[in-house]
């Protein structure tokens, strides 16, 4: 019997390979009219494949893909940025409302996720905890949480496989995040008949958005690489700080906050910023996002979803169903149902299920497609880069607190 082989790509062969799948994915997108027509992200597409063939290897010729994803992680790090450098406070202000209301549907949602998980072990006869990680753990906390607390339930109360059924959970809630936001937005769309605004660029502007003398040259490019990384390089320094007085987040969340403090002291010290210079923030947002979601998806190890997916089939297609109705009688209507509450609600689908990124290339795919909405391109990331995980930590504690846990 011949040996497992395994071939190691470095960070430049999964640059290489990230930009193959999604050229993958636009082909594909334009070729297949389902896709296009229900808004199915690019990075989505091809990387589910290129996670097919990599499992395919493993399982035909017993040969493993290992991805170095550092360069992932600064992707995530430069896309949170040009969000923070796309928000304006004034408009948060204006929305501040209508976010107060989605935490709280987000919140009353984190509940239901729970809940069905919660259910569903008690019907097979398993432990609750299993419920927990089939719910708000994985899906809107994804991997990340899934692992810190499948470790924590592991060895609190002696559970077998605890981390594996989290990234089961985590990784079909990052596939199916990128499913069901699109389709769901483009139901609400066309029934409505909404649209929006398609002569402006959204909050996170589109490079496909030019006005006359807004083209980017190299040196507005560099102008906003220096912006982007400073704002990395600060993040950085203030997690770091917190870090040492034991206050942990996300490392992204600090350097998007960068981001907003210099937008807008910006436009307090009425410093303009030209239409390239938006442009370019805009050019690198598109790419670092795609480029996440391509090393994401096609590095997600979907043998370990396959061998998980019999017993956990019931609680996902639950999940997955209800979602996709909590999203679309629910989340629209109470964002106000028009255009910018149906990309709320792409992004709500991608968000709950999936993660930041998923929610953001939901809105990307519907925005391109039918026109901006800088309401729910402010509202989202917000939600999701820090209010989601705050209130799931406190409702993931509530239900461990709960009489049946003990």
């Amino acid at each position: 019997m011949n040996g497992i082989s395994i071939i190691e790509l470095g960070t430049r062969q999964v640059l290489e390979l990230s930009i193959i799948v999604l050229w993958l994915g636009i082909f594909l997108t334009k070729k297949i009219n389902f896709l296009s027509e229900f808004n199915i992200p690019a990075p989505v597409t091809g990387g589910l494949i290129c996670s097919l063939i990599v499992a395919l290897l493993d399982i035909t010729v017993d040969l493993k893909v290992s991805f170095d994803l550092s360069l992932r992680d600064t992707l995530l790090l430069i896309f949170f940025s040009t969000i923070g450098l796309s928000a304006n406070l004034r408009l948060l202000i204006e929305g501040g409302k209508l976010l107060v209301i989605i935490l709280a549907v987000a919140t009353i949602y984190l509940v239901i996720q729970n809940t069905i998980g919660i259910a569903v072990a008690t019907l097979v006869e398993g432990h609750p905890a299993y419920g927990l990680l089939a719910g708000s753990v994985s899906f809107a906390g994804g991997h990340g949480t899934g692992i810190t607390y499948g470790a924590l339930f592991s060895e609190q109360y002696g559970l077998d496989a605890t981390v594996e059924i989290a990234m089961a959970c985590a990784t079909f809630g990052l596939i199916f995040g990128g499913l069901v936001g699109g389709p769901v937005a483009k139901f609400l769309i066309t029934k409505h008949n909404l649209k929006g605004d398609e002569t402006v660029a959204s909050e996170t502007p589109h490079p496909q958005h030019e006005s006359n003398g807004s083209f980017v040259n190299m040196d507005v490019i560099i102008n906003a690489t220096f912006v982007i990384a400073l704002c990395i390089g600060i993040g950085e320094h203030i997690h770091g700080l917190l870090k040492s007085n034991g206050i942990t987040m996300p490392l992204y969340l600090p350097s998007l906050f960068v981001g907003i403090i210099i937008t807008n002291l910006s436009d307090l010290l009425k410093i303009k910023r030209s239409d390239r210079f938006i442009n370019a923030i805009g050019l690198w947002s598109d790419v670092s996002l795609t480029l996440f979601l391509s090393m994401s998806l096609m590095s997600m190890e979907i043998l370990i979803l396959s061998a998980a997916i019999r017993p956990l089939l019931l609680v996902l297609i639950l999940q997955v169903a209800v979602m996709a109705f909590f999203a679309y009688f629910i989340v629209f209507r109470i964002a106000g149902k028009d255009y910018d509450a149906a990309v709320i609600t792409a992004g709500f689908a991608g968000l709950g299920l999936g993660a930041t990124p998923v929610a953001m290339a939901n809105m990307r795919a519907i925005t391109t497609k039918y026109g901006a909405s800088a309401k729910a391109f402010l509202i989202i990331p917000l939600l999701g880069a820090f209010f989601i995980d705050i209130t799931n930590a406190f409702v993931i504690q509530f239900f461990m607190g709960l009489p049946f846990f003990q």
